[in-house]
């Protein structure tokens, strides 16, 4: 008689996402904030200035003039309609009294460490999904599935406050898809359990565009199709959804609705590209900007250059990705006969796509991506493209093209 077989316990998959994490960062730097509107997404020249008597004087958002988007902001700023990625101006116009904070990236990387290895000590099965936000495989963690990991998430949360003086948002449920709507219910400070059963209560009257992958066109052919929440994405036919978005992602939106998602947490990740970019304060043109344009790609190449070495990477195709004032995004690449992380040849062949593009509108961003990595580690030095042994160029040098090269001059 062959011995009975264990149960596999049942899944049980956390999202942690951390309260306004940028802003409440510097709410730790500067606790007299706390309560107030404050918007982080200023420039250097909006740094608090200390008070003779102790204290900071901070930039106000109705002195702001420039072209920027806003990063984060508290609550107390997003009641008053400001949100992550809107301009920084439009900001202004709802919240002028609001505090405008310059981003602080070297600080918000420190406790992102922070918060990540204080989970890990608890539960070590975590997916990395960003700077704020982490999936947690609990199914195996010690206790869980006693309670469907309410003990377990509780642990979570009192750890990341411990270790950072922070709050976050965890929900658990059977996988990643639901778990990720979950975190985003009970915000900020919440504690979120969900099970199969509780998605038609708490899943479907929320709107299709909540879920991550139903982006704005999607939502609006949706909407279209008389589609606006979850539930009714879960009523349709799942034949109409495969006619109507291709059977790919069509399937896709009936098991989405119905709470569907065998994703497993994942690890470790090698990335598939990095990149670049810089959105400008005011909008530039090819041939009259030539030289505020020229200085910015080189720039943007050498630091890209830098990212490659520091996190031990060559790339084999380099692009390049353009925003222009009507905010149309276009993208070209060109795939080179060997990987590099030289600055110079970088800035070659992303020149190269440049000559791709009709450049006669104005530009609003510029980026320039390595993609096809591979580990530095796993290359012969000799084979990387544009230097015998590999090199970075940290400043930029005499010798590059003029960007644009090939327009002919405004006359």
């Amino acid at each position: 008689m062959r011995p009975a077989v264990p149960d596999s316990p049942a899944r049980l998959i956390a999202h942690l996402d951390m309260d306004a994490f940028y802003a409440s960062v510097e709410l730790l730097r500067y606790p007299d904030l706390r309560g107030l509107p404050v918007v982080i997404g200023g420039g250097r020249r909006h740094q608090p200035e200390p008070l003779p008597g102790g204290g900071f004087r901070y930039a106000r958002l109705r002195d702001y003039a420039g072209r920027g988007v806003i990063t984060t902001s508290t609550y107390e700023a997003r009641a008053l309609g400001v949100h992550s990625a809107m301009g920084t101006m439009k900001a202004a116009h709802l919240a002028p009294d609001a505090v405008l904070l310059p981003v602080d990236f070297d600080e918000y990387r420190k406790y992102s460490r922070l918060f990540k290895a204080a989970v890990r000590e608890i539960a070590p099965v975590v997916e990395d999904r960003g700077i704020d936000e982490i999936y947690i495989d609990l199914s195996e963690v010690p206790g869980a599935q006693a309670d469907s990991g309410r003990a377990v998430a509780q642990q979570l949360k009192d750890a990341v406050h411990a270790a950072t003086g922070l709050t976050c948002s965890i929900a658990v449920t059977p996988n990643k898809l639901l778990s990720k709507i979950g975190s985003e219910l009970d915000k900020p400070n919440g504690l979120t359990l969900l099970s199969l059963g509780d998605i038609p209560a708490r899943i479907w009257p929320l709107a299709a565009r909540k879920v991550n992958g139903v982006g704005p066109k999607a939502a609006q052919k949706l909407a279209g199709l008389g589609l606006h929440t979850i539930g009714d994405v879960a009523g349709a036919d799942p034949a109409f959804l495969i006619e109507q978005f291709g059977r790919s992602y069509g399937a896709w939106l009936h098991a989405m609705a119905h709470g569907r998602d065998e994703r497993p947490v994942v690890t470790s990740s090698e990335p598939k590209s990095i990149s670049r970019e810089t959105t400008f304060e005011r909008d530039l043109h090819a041939v009259r900007d030539r030289a505020e344009l020229g200085a910015i790609f080189t720039e943007l190449c050498v630091l890209l250059a830098g990212d490659l070495e520091r996190k031990g990477y060559a790339g084999k195709t380099i692009g390049i990705k353009l925003r222009f004032d009507d905010f149309r995004i276009v993208t070209r690449d060109l795939t080179l006969a060997a990987h590099t992380l030289d600055a110079r040849t970088i800035r070659r062949a992303a020149g190269e796509c440049l000559k791709r593009v009709d450049l006669s509108r104005r530009l609003r961003l510029l980026g320039v991506r390595a993609g096809n990595l591979a580990r530095l580690a796993d290359l012969v030095g000799p084979g990387l493209a544009g230097a015998a042994e590999p090199r970075v160029v940290r400043e930029p040098q005499a010798g590059y093209l003029p960007l644009f090269d090939a327009l002919p001059h405004d006359g």
